[in-house]
C-alpha cells in the first residue's frame, strides 16, 4: 500500500504532462493532431522509456513517502512546541486596558502597581460585565453609586472612589479619590487600635470604610456650607448687589449637587437594605458556605451562628449610615429650599421694581406727547406765512401761554385716563 500511494501521484503527473502536449499540439491541425498520436503510441511501445521511469518511482517511492511522513511529523511538533497566540491578539489591533490600582493587604502593607484586564478578572473570579462598574474609564456612564457582590470580591462605586474588595486585599483604582478612604481605612488594620474587640472581616471593614469615608465628606461639605447659606439669607432682602447674587448663586449649585449625590447613595444603602441576598452573600464570602433558596447552609454550625450574627451588624451598619446620609440629604434639602424660596423673593422684589421703573417711563413719554404737541404748534408759528398775529404785540404771549396751558391739561387728563385703565 506504501509503494502504490507513492506511485500514483507520480504517474498521475506524467499522464498529465503528456496530455497537455497533445492539448498544445491539437491546436495547429487535425491532421498532425493524429501523427502526433501515433508518434507516442510508437515511442511508449518501442522506447520503453516511461516503464523504466515507472520503475524508478516504484524504487524511490518509500523513501519519498518516508521522507514526507517524516517532515509531516517534524511540523507537528514544532507546532505543538509553539505557543498559542490568544484570542484577543488576533489580527485586532486593540490594545488591552491597563488600570493602575494601589492594593492594600490585609497586613497593611499598601503598593502601587499596574495590572491588565485579564490579570484582574483571573485574580479576582470577576467576569467583564463586572468590572464595567469600576472602571475609571467609564466614570460618566457609572457615576452612580453602586455595590455589586459576588462569589470572591465586592465591588463598590461611590463616584471617584471605585474599589474591589477581596478576602486578603483590596484594589483601589482612583488613589487621589481615595485618600480619605486610606485615612480612615489603614488604621483600622493596625492590631493595635482594635483594643481586644472581635474585628469584622476584611471586606466588611472595607466597605464601612468606604462608605464612612464619603458619608463625612458629604457632612463636612455641608457643615462648610451652612453659615455662609444661612448669613446670605439674612443679607439678601436688605442688600440686593451682583456679588451677593453670584454668591447666592453659586451656593445654591452646590446645594444641588450635594443633594444629588447624598439622595444617590441614600437610594444605593435602601436597594442594599433591601435586598437581604445580598447580605448574605457578604456574611458567607470566604466560609464554607451557600445560600440555597434564600436559606443559608454551612458545614459546620459555628460558621451558620457566626455567618448570622455577622448579617445583623451588616444591618445595623447599614442603618447607621442609612440615617446620616438621610441626615444630610435632609439639611441639604432644606437648605436648598431656603435658597429658593429668596429667589422667589428676590424675584418678586425684581418685578416690582421693574414696574416703578415702566410707570415712570410710561409718565415721561405721556409729557413728551404734551410737550411735542406744544412744539408742533410754535412750529406752525414759526412758518414764513403772513398770519396777521405779528401785527399784535400781546399774540406771542398769548400764543405761548396757550400752549403751557394746553399741554399740562393733556397731560393731566392721559394721566387720569390712565389711572382708570389701571395701567398706571
Amino acid at each position: 500500500m506504501v509503494e502504490k500511494e507513492g506511485v500514483i501521484p507520480v504517474v498521475t503527473a506524467r499522464l498529465f504532462s503528456w496530455r497537455l502536449r497533445s492539448s498544445q499540439d491539437e491546436k495547429k491541425g487535425s491532421s498532425s493532431r493524429g501523427t502526433v498520436k501515433k508518434g507516442e503510441v510508437g515511442r511508449e511501445e518501442g522506447s520503453g522509456e516511461p516503464a523504466e521511469e515507472l520503475r524508478e518511482v516504484k524504487r524511490r517511492s518509500p523513501s519519498t513517502h518516508e521522507g514526507e511522513g517524516r517532515e509531516t511529523r517534524v511540523a507537528a511538533e514544532q507546532g505543538t512546541q509553539t505557543p498559542a497566540v490568544p484570542s484577543d491578539s488576533l489580527s485586532l489591533g486593540i490594545k488591552e486596558p491597563v488600570y493602575e490600582v494601589v492594593e492594600v493587604r490585609s497586613d497593611g502593607v499598601m503598593s502601587t502597581k499596574k495590572i491588565n484586564r485579564r490579570q484582574l478578572l483571573k485574580s479576582s473570579g470577576l467576569r467583564l460585565r463586572d468590572i464595567r462598574s469600576v472602571d475609571p474609564s467609564l466614570w460618566l456612564t457609572n457615576s452612580m453609586p453602586s455595590l455589586l457582590v459576588r462569589e470572591q470580591a465586592i465591588l463598590l462605586n461611590l463616584g471617584s472612589l471605585r474599589i474591589i474588595a477581596m478576602k486578603e486585599r483590596v484594589l483601589l483604582f482612583d488613589y487621589n479619590g481615595g485618600k480619605a478612604f486610606l485615612k480612615i481605612f489603614l488604621p483600622r488594620l493596625n492590631p493595635k487600635n482594635i483594643n481586644g474587640a472581635p474585628s469584622m472581616p476584611f471586606e466588611i471593614e472595607v466597605v464601612e470604610a468606604a462608605l464612612l469615608s464619603r458619608i463625612q465628606r458629604l457632612e463636612q461639605k455641608l457643615v462648610d456650607l451652612e453659615p455662609r447659606v444661612v448669613a446670605l439669607l439674612e443679607v439678601l432682602p436688605n442688600r440686593l448687589t451682583a456679588d451677593v447674587l453670584e454668591q447666592l448663586r453659586i451656593s445654591k449649585q452646590t446645594l444641588v449637587e450635594l443633594g444629588s449625590r447624598a439622595g444617590a447613595l441614600k437610594q444605593m444603602l435602601l436597594d442594599l437594605l433591601e435586598d437581604h441576598h445580598a447580605i448574605r452573600r457578604i456574611c458567607v464570602m470566604g466560609r464554607n458556605c451557600i445560600i440555597r433558596r434564600g436559606d443559608m447552609e454551612c458545614a459546620l454550625p459555628s460558621e451558620r451562628q457566626v455567618a448570622e450574627e455577622e448579617e445583623e451588624e451588616i444591618e445595623m451598619l447599614l442603618e447607621n449610615y442609612l440615617q446620616r446620609c438621610e441626615s444630610c440629604h435632609g439639611q441639604a434639602e432644606r437648605l436648598l429650599d431656603s435658597a429658593r424660596e429668596m429667589e422667589d423673593s428676590i424675584a418678586v422684589n425684581l418685578s416690582s421694581r421693574r414696574l416703578e421703573v415702566s410707570r415712570v417711563e410710561l409718565l415721561l413719554q405721556v409729557g413728551t406727547f404734551c410737550v411735542a404737541i406744544g412744539a408742533l404748534i410754535a412750529g406752525i408759528f414759526g412758518m414764513n406765512l403772513k398770519s396777521y398775529l405779528e401785527e399784535h404785540v400781546c399774540a406771542f404771549w398769548l400764543t405761548t401761554a396757550g400752549i403751557i396751558v394746553g399741554g399740562v391739561v393733556a397731560f393731566f387728563l392721559m394721566y387720569y385716563y390712565l389711572k382708570a385703565r389701571r395701567i398706571l
